[in-house]
């Protein structure tokens, strides 16, 4: 089991005194290798849900494992490197720098390497060493053909489509080969064709490069491709029969 959330709560204060809960006692696991979609009504803590996971916020109570660590037990610089090292990032906007072409926007996650924070049970696996010897330029120059931006890697994000803009996107999310790729809303702002077509890339990633993959999305269509959908609503999360 690569992620366990175990009686995982998140709440906010409401205005009128007491607390609102968004996430109440969620419990999942999810396997290596594994693509979940989760899916629910606006507002439903989707996105709340993909932060703690991502560490990116934390829970009121309970607890996130990755790969049987505790992650409310690791301090700032180590949150770091897990976020650096072990999880990819992939949003509805890209993110991408403006000023950087294609190739140096990918190379950024590889200049903040805080590895050595890292505790040794999330330190990369026999499987991961084996690939480890892949350089970051190499993989990278590998992941831009493969997502078919071969022949834009000196341009800037300016001078490239919407898909293309989020293809970059999901290079650079994978660059550091993390365990865990995390997408909030990917295929959000982009028109029909482009968010099928990235919907399926991620899938096909999601079985070549063994990475584990989580959706969080509104759209049944990108959901249907992952190979387990879970429900969002009224702060818990239930398997959604397909």
């Amino acid at each position: 089991m690569l992620l366990q959330l175990t009686n995982l709560s998140k709440r906010y204060a409401a205005p009128g005194g007491g607390s609102l809960a968004v996430l109440d006692d969620i419990a999942i696991g999810v396997n290596a290798g594994e693509s979940l979609a989760i899916i629910g009504p606006s507002g439903s803590g989707k996105s709340t849900l993909l932060q703690i996971i991502g560490t990116l916020d934390r829970p009121t109570s309970g607890r996130v494992e990755l790969a049987g660590k505790d992650l409310s037990q690791l301090d700032e610089l180590q949150l770091a490197a897990v976020r650096n090292r072990q999880i990819g990032f992939v949003f509805q906007s890209h993110f991408l720098l403006p000023q950087c072409t294609v190739w140096e926007n990918v190379l950024v996650p590889t200049l903040a390497n805080p590895s050595p924070g890292l505790p040794a049970t999330l330190s990369p696996s026999d499987g991961e060493r084996g690939r480890a010897e892949e350089a970051p330029s190499a993989r990278a120059e590998r992941l831009l053909k493969r997502v078919g931006l071969s022949e834009r890697l000196h341009h800037f994000p300016g001078q490239l489509s919407g898909g293309e803009r989020q293809r970059v996107a999901v290079v650079r999310a994978l660059i550091n080969q993390p365990q865990l790729l995390l997408a909030d809303e990917p295929t959000g702002a982009l028109d029909h064709a482009s968010a099928e077509n990235l919907g399926q890339l991620l899938v096909e990633l999601n079985r070549e490069e063994g990475v584990t993959l989580i959706v969080v999305t509104h759209s049944r269509e990108l959901a249907q491709r992952m190979g387990r959908v879970l429900e969002l609503q009224d702060g818990k999360l239930r398997e959604n029969g397909r």
